[in-house]
């Protein structure tokens, strides 16, 4: 990690500018632009075969460190105080009550309210003036007040259940409320982030002019309202895909920072719902972690235009200090007047998903034979908080992330990145082979991500004759989803050359397009349980999980699913008696044996890491033909949950091969269409076996060449003609 670095933007057209933050601690940086022509192991080198491109870029910079901000917040400005007493009051349902460090609740000037050794004290800067001997009860919701008179300082804790308990306590203090700011989840902001950063929720704050009563205290311990209004509350039941919250008493609106969540449940909620468009009232709440970081923030170092001639590929910015060097990709998409018949289209949202993941704290031994070996710059990320996470992760408070940004260093999103869980490559690794055999295979391709696809629609699919997939597109939104199934539909045609695709909703901030939102439901196969009643996406109102549950398995679409995941040797396809009928002969050109695959860069073999199957009552169409399966998967590999209803043993590959295996499938569909599915994460790195020379290669280079040549596409004895 000698040398950090992200982009504003890591997609980019010809004519476009390219802008990127750096950080390191050499004093000189040189930066060449370079475009990435194959994956990883060629001749020792791990990032593979590059073509520099000194013509767009080749200049030095001066090196620095630069500070990350951890830590969610927010601000919410305040009406000018009116004279006389206080009252701020709002719920708390804290997470980490005896942290190490304080966390403060709110604060206002000097003033804040901080939990500190499990307990609520009010404090003036470092002093403490009043404090509480009862502790808070951890993800328990508590009703806190505090009133100033200018006199006395009381501080009141109720928990919020169907007998209210109250402890209260007065000290003398003669601190008002003076400051237009009030903030939560802070006692002020640094440069690294909030001071005091809070973990937990807050729910419904706001200020009150006068004490409150005993009977006051009595009703807010009940979950009810004060006798008094605000004179100073905010709108936490609205705009959930907001930064902005808006005010209710006539200030400024206030503003979240750093991934404060929303869409959570609140201390109304009392399951008659788990969305809060049904029940907004039921979700007030904002919910703050130590750990959220959702935009580095950096200061852009570096800054060079595309050419308006620049092909589309995958590139990279290479960046050289002493000795030290580092990849940072970036995606460049065709000019608007470009032409070719392939789009490759990277799966980035799966990049985000699995952003600076900390898995290698799990224990996968038992799907796992191989050696574990942690890259040096992954153990990295257990060190530091500023690299944040990714959506398999969970807080330092153990609830989900739920989020995941671009605009960050992403440590495993590198050429030649080795991964630990494979032994050798997963992700964008892999996805490079298949840029390598695309450029083997020499036809005109253009590359676009993710979220190119979800900008421009229609507008971008319709250019092309056929998509091709990168090796794991796991992460979709339903907008991404309905315009390649309409493109399908109307004649286009996808190859999708991977495993475990099209599985996780997914949803972008319109606001922030470099944040993407991931809300799992218990019912897929998962790292973490989703927090009952916080299911739906606040970015889009979508419901989360996974898309099998929604009514659209890929199997509709694709014609295989996710059956099965494990980590050990890979293995290859098996032929079967549909690619010998004369609609499939012709895809065979050059393939002489009956298994193909049974190599590969990646677990040795096209069949591994996370495979889909073939299945009609899943939605598989009855006419695709199957034209080849896998020769058998161990019983590492498990049957996915969403195929269990009861735990039972003896559901190892071994034991029930006939769900636990990937199928290459083809079909026509209505229009011209067609799809070639091959169910496995590792396929890419049997495709450049061998430099690209071997049968599974020929194999996929017939289909492609046959989805890129212009009319429809058939599948019948007549297509041989």
């Amino acid at each position: 990690m000698n040398i950090q670095a992200y982009f504003e933007e890591w997609s980019r057209a010809p004519g476009e500018t390219v802008r990127m933050a750096v950080s390191t601690a050499h004093r000189q940086v040189h930066a060449t632009l370079v475009r990435l022509l194959s994956g990883p192991a060629r001749d020792g080198q791990s990032v593979g075969r590059t073509r520099a491109c000194p013509d767009v870029l080749d200049k030095n910079f001066a090196g620095r460190l630069q500070t990350t901000a951890v830590g969610s917040y927010a601000t919410l400005p305040v009406p000018a105080a009116p004279t006389g007493a206080t009252t701020i009051h709002c719920w708390i349902w804290p997470t980490l009550p005896k942290h190490a460090t304080p966390q403060a609740v709110w604060s206002v000037g000097r003033l804040a309210l901080v939990i500190a050794d499990g307990t609520l004290q009010l404090r003036d800067g470092a002093t403490t003036l009043v404090g509480l001997a009862k502790p808070v009860i951890t993800r328990t919701w508590s009703a806190v007040t505090v009133t100033l008179d200018g006199t006395d300082a009381t501080l009141t804790l109720a928990i919020v259940d169907k007998r209210p308990r109250h402890t209260a306590i007065t000290a003398p203090c003669s601190l008002v409320v003076s400051s237009q700011t009030f903030m939560l989840a802070a006692s002020g902001v640094a440069a690294t982030g909030p001071i005091a950063a809070f973990n937990g929720k807050i729910d419904s704050p706001a200020l009150y002019v006068g004490p409150f009563t005993p009977a006051d205290i009595d009703a807010v311990g009940r979950g009810l309202a004060p006798s008094t209004s605000p004179w100073a509350a905010w709108e936490l039941a609205a705009d959930y895909a907001s930064e902005t919250i808006a005010s209710l008493t006539g200030a400024a609106p206030g503003h979240l920072f750093n991934g404060v969540e929303r869409g959570v449940t609140g201390r109304a909620w009392d399951g008659t719902s788990d969305s809060f468009i049904e029940s907004p009232a039921h979700y007030t709440a904002l919910q703050f972690h130590d750990d959220d970081m959702v935009d580095a923030g950096w200061a852009y170092d570096l800054s060079f235009d595309l050419p308006k001639t620049l092909e589309s590929g995958v590139y990279a910015v290479q960046l050289d200090a002493d000795g030290a060097s580092s990849h940072i990709p970036l995606f460049v998409c065709a000019a608007s007047d470009a032409t070719a018949p392939i789009l490759f289209l990277v799966p980035t949202n799966t990049y985000l998903a699995y952003g600076n993941d900390h898995l290698a704290s799990l224990d996968f031994s038992s799907v796992m034979p191989h050696d574990k070996v942690v890259p040096a710059d992954e153990e990295y990320l257990f060190a530091h908080r500023e690299p944040g996470r990714s959506c398999y992760d969970t807080h330092a408070d153990g609830t989900p992330v739920r989020y995941s940004s671009r605009r960050r260093p992403l440590v495993n999103v590198r050429p030649g990145f080795p991964n630990w869980l494979t032994g050798s490559y997963r992700h964008f690794p892999v996805d490079m082979y298949i840029v390598e055999w695309l450029e083997h295979v020499g036809l005109p391709y253009h590359v676009a991500t993710d979220e190119d696809l979800e900008h421009k629609g229609r507008g971008l699919l319709d250019r092309y004759a056929v998509v091709v997939t990168g090796s794991h597109p796991e992460y979709w939104s339903r907008s991404g989803l309905d315009t390649l199934d309409a493109y399908l539909g109307d004649g286009g045609r996808i190859m999708y050359l991977g495993g475990n695709g099209f599985y996780w909703v997914t949803s972008r901030f319109a606001e922030r397009p470099w944040v993407i939102e991931v809300r799992r439901d218990n019912s897929g196969t998962r790292c973490w349980d989703a927090p009952y009643g916080e299911r739906t996406h606040v970015a889009t109102c979508e419901a989360g999980g996974i898309w099998r549950t929604r009514g659209r398995a890929p199997n509709k679409m694709l014609g295989v699913g996710f059956a099965s995941e494990g980590w050990s040797q890979g293995c290859g396809y098996k032929r079967l008696p549909a690619s010998y009928s004369p609609m499939a002969t012709r895809f065979f050109d050059g393939v002489e044996t009956d298994v193909v695959g049974d190599y590969g860069h990646v677990l040795g073999g096209a069949v591994g890491d996370e495979v889909d199957r073939y299945d009609i009552a899943l939605g598989s169409p009855v006419d695709a033909l199957v034209l080849a399966t896998s020769t058998g998967l161990g019983n590492e590999y498990q049957l996915v949950i969403e195929d269990l209803t009861l735990s039972l043993p003896h559901q190892g590959g071994a034991q029930r091969p006939e769900v636990i295996r990937a199928d290459i499938v083809l079909f026509a569909r209505m229009g011209g269409g067609g799809v070639f599915s091959v169910g496995s994460i590792t396929y890419g790195g049997a495709l450049a076996w061998n430099d690209c020379d071997n049968a599974l290669s020929r194999l996929t280079a017939n289909v492609l060449q046959a989805f890129a040549a212009p009319g429809p596409f058939l599948l019948s004895d007549a297509a041989q003609a």
